[in-house]
């Protein structure tokens, strides 16, 4: 080809280029798309190693969990690789279509670091695959253990043999075509009371989600300063996730220094709430890898539906059933308030305002917070059931109803006629509902958790600082709860208070 035909070439090149608006990486994606032996595709399965397997098998949301066992210098790893990661699209990450049922991990045993891990499991040949609860890896496995809960994957050689394997052992019929959200396979936890224990993963994601929020729009003003502070307070001590309750005590140890009461009268607090807000973003309110991208039992069967409201619900339900009376009224206005200045749907948080608005008195016994906090939920449904079967904006999966329904709790219904409708009309045991609120959101809730042992501290009574008044008696009571609830808190309330101590008195904010 002559020099006049590439000069040619390259012009016409560069007048495409040209065209495309400035900073457009469109041309560099199409050029390095077209590399052969270009990047690799994203991997799914997590990597473990010898100092984290425990912790992340620990931590993980998901029922099962797959270990692959292979050495990187495997001609015949390297080709089993895109199989197995095929099916992991499937169960990991943000974009899964089938989240928090099983992990997919994998263990390279050339690496040294892994020698005596995989020994521990006997690894004979490569890749090996274990099937099994994620807790029961923390053993290890041999060949002569009859009893034990892990399973060698003994026809997995393929994605579509993989996926089948697991199919059999859960029941289920996933295929690797499977899409996100439109999803057939979906369960219904109307079905099965005991779903509620996976939501204690969905009320870490709604407590991340909204810490998020609240960053995200700049949220955090003088008028808004104290509600999360008293909604921090009630996290603090009473949150079902242990990751979640150090979270936020780690925010309200540093948030005087963050946030001080005399920030918004400077000329540059513009600034200063930038500054904020990015220090603020280095905290990680339940744990680094909180929020997921997905949710459990807050799923819906489609993108838009259920998900972060849902979440939020059952956080608030939980904090409900774990305070003591003397903690009820002040539970009840850290709630309201935190709706009503960060909530970010406004239609939903002015009906949640006027609810509030209507209790007549405060609350002296935490039976009457949860019952009222239960009746507003039922009371939010039943509106929103109307509006749903109006515009068709409901999940066909998981319906609006009123809780809780008669084969959850049939004790705490009364006989009512077959042509009764609404929750309204239905005659309610309210100690009954009580007990069962207790039992759902309570016990049953961080049912998971405790199998996993990542509870401490429960079932200690707290008592909240009323923080209506004063500034520090809000971190320092956060504080105490703090050492109260758990040990492991112990040397950084000790801290907080001894810093605390030295800091001048300040005035009265509320």
């Amino acid at each position: 080809m002559s020099l006049v035909h590439w000069i040619l070439i390259l012009n016409l090149w560069i007048l495409k280029a040209n065209s495309l608006q400035a900073g457009s990486r469109v041309v560099l994606r199409e050029i390095g798309h077209n590399i052969v032996g270009g990047s690799d595709p994203k991997d799914y399965a997590v990597e473990l190693n010898a100092t984290n397997f425990d912790a992340v098998l620990k931590d993980t949301p998901a029922t099962y969990a797959i270990v692959e066992f292979f050495a990187h210098w495997c001609p015949a790893c390297r080709n089993y690789k895109h199989h197995y990661e095929n099916v992991a699209k499937l169960f990991n990450g943000p974009n899964a279509v089938h989240p928090g049922i099983v992990l997919m991990t994998r263990v390279d045993c050339a690496l040294k670091i892994n020698s005596k891990l995989c020994d521990k499991f006997s690894v004979s040949h490569y890749p090996m695959l274990f099937w099994g609860p994620p807790t029961k890896f923390f053993a290890g496995w041999s060949s002569n253990q009859a009893k034990s809960k892990l399973r060698v994957i003994d026809d997995g050689r393929t994605a579509e043999r993989l996926l089948n394997w697991i199919n059999k052992q859960i029941g289920s019929s996933y295929g690797l075509e499977d899409e996100k959200f439109e999803n057939e396979h979906l369960s219904s936890n109307i079905s099965d009371p005991g779903q509620i224990a996976r939501a204690v993963y969905d009320v870490e994601e709604a407590t991340a989600t909204a810490f998020d929020i609240i960053l995200e729009h700049k949220m955090i003003k003088s008028e808004t300063r104290a509600p999360l502070i008293k909604f921090l307070q009630l996290l603090v001590a009473h949150h079902p996730s242990r990751r979640c309750r150090k979270g936020s005590a780690e925010v309200l140890v540093n948030f005087d220094d963050l946030c001080p009461l005399d920030m918004w009268s400077s000329d540059k607090h513009d600034v200063d709430t930038s500054n904020m807000i990015g220090v603020l973003r280095n905290f990680h309110i339940c744990g680094k890898d909180v929020p997921r991208g997905y949710w459990m039992f807050c799923r819906g069967s489609k993108n838009d539906t259920r998900g972060f409201s849902c979440g939020l619900w059952v956080l608030m339900h939980s904090l409900s059933v774990r305070i003591e009376d003397g903690e009820s009224q002040t539970a009840f206005t850290s709630i309201c308030d935190f709706i009503h200045n960060f909530f970010i749907c406004q239609e939903c948080r002015q009906h949640f305002y006027e609810m509030c608005s209507s209790v007549k008195g405060p609350f002296t016994k935490a039976r009457d917070f949860a019952l009222w906090l239960w009746s507003a939920h039922n009371e939010v449904n039943e509106r929103l059931m109307k509006e749903e079967a109006s515009l068709k904006t409901g999940d066909p999966k998981f319906p609006k109803i009123i809780w809780p329904p008669k084969q959850f709790c049939p004790s705490c219904h009364h006989s009512r006629g077959p042509k009764d409708k609404g929750g309204s009309q239905i005659d309610w045991k309210r100690d009954e509902v009580f007990k069962f609120l207790i039992s759902y959101y309570g016990n049953t809730l961080v049912s998971l958790y405790k199998e996993k042992g990542l509870l401490v501290g429960d079932g200690t009574t707290v008592i909240l600082e009323d923080s209506s008044t004063n500034a520090v008696v809000v971190p320092v009571g956060a504080a105490l709860a703090i050492a109260l609830a758990s040990c492991a808190f112990g040397a950084l309330a000790c801290y907080w208070r001894s810093q605390q101590k030295n800091r001048k008195p300040r005035r009265s904010w509320s």
